[in-house]
């Protein structure tokens, strides 16, 4: 593709194209950013900022019990949850953990859960605790064996 239109809207210093051989994986760029950035907020939230030193430590405390859990190398885990300071850290802690992301629209109907849950594979599920009532009329037809419960309120 020669006709790149956008590149006149990036910012000056922001390169036209990067090496995707820089990093190994997705996580060591994860890594470089919450050391090089620690002391810089990561995202915001209803007032609240979370810096990438608390995103860095945190998801890598979830990592930890994740792999408590006994979760393997490359088994799936569903995210269902919307935008709010858990899922960052709720990613970064699955890939952390060498873990497969699935993410899940949180306003799938219990069909449409089960389905993608099924197809997945996930073993497990993060879930905002509003959406619960939804995996709880199909979990028992999918393959999950884990559910961590989130409410909107735990980062605030």
């Amino acid at each position: 593709m020669t006709d790149r239109p956008w590149l006149s809207s990036y910012p000056q210093g922001v390169p036209a194209d990067i090496d995707p051989s820089q990093y190994a994986s997705l996580v060591g760029l994860m890594e470089e950013s919450f050391s090089k950035y620690a002391d810089r907020t990561a995202y915001s939230f209803m007032g609240k900022d979370v810096s990438y030193a608390e995103t860095d430590k945190l998801s890598k405390a979830f990592a930890a019990y994740l792999q408590g859990l006994g979760l393997a190398k490359g088994d799936r885990v569903a995210a269902m949850m919307p935008n709010c300071p858990q899922y960052p850290i709720a990613v970064a802690g699955i890939l952390r953990a060498g873990l497969i992301l699935v993410n899940v629209n949180p306003l799938y109907t219990p069909r449409e859960l089960e389905h993608q849950l099924k197809d997945s594979g996930a073993k497990a599920i993060i879930i905002m605790e509003n959406f619960g009532v939804t995996l709880q009329q199909c979990i028992a037809a999918t393959p999950v064996k884990h559910i961590v419960l989130a409410s909107m309120g735990d980062r605030l």
